[in-house]
């Protein structure tokens, strides 16, 4: 087997130009860098980036990619980016909120406040 050389740097050559680990895209330092104030769930109370938010457990991994796809792109504005994680961690929480609540109620017994006295 005759192996021919390149004058490409092997990595270049490789296709892996780029994919430092270490370097950060434009958009995405963007996102870590930008903060809003969380009124749900863990963030309760506090300031947390859009990139944790995107990564926390509250965003689902196919909206997530959704999302940063989109926002890479310029489809989406900041602005659009900041409405849509909000608008999915408190969704999200309502829901788990709800869940809870349906799960700790009796099954068989009278809720309270929808029996009627007799």
């Amino acid at each position: 087997i005759t192996v021919k050389s390149s004058k490409e740097d092997p990595v270049t050559a490789a296709g892996e130009e780029g994919d430092d680990p270490n370097k950060e895209e434009p958009w995405e330092k963007t996102l870590k860098t930008t903060v809003v104030d969380v009124e749900a769930g863990e963030f309760r109370g506090h300031r947390a980036s859009l990139w944790e938010l995107l990564h926390s457990r509250y965003i689902p991994e196919e909206n997530r990619k959704e999302v940063l796809e989109l926002y890479e792109a310029g489809e989406l504005t900041l602005e659009q980016v900041k409405t849509i994680v909000t608008t999915i961690v408190t969704r999200t929480v309502a829901e788990e909120r709800a869940e809870r609540a349906e799960a700790a109620a009796p099954e068989d017994g009278p809720r309270a406040g929808s029996a009627a006295p007799e």
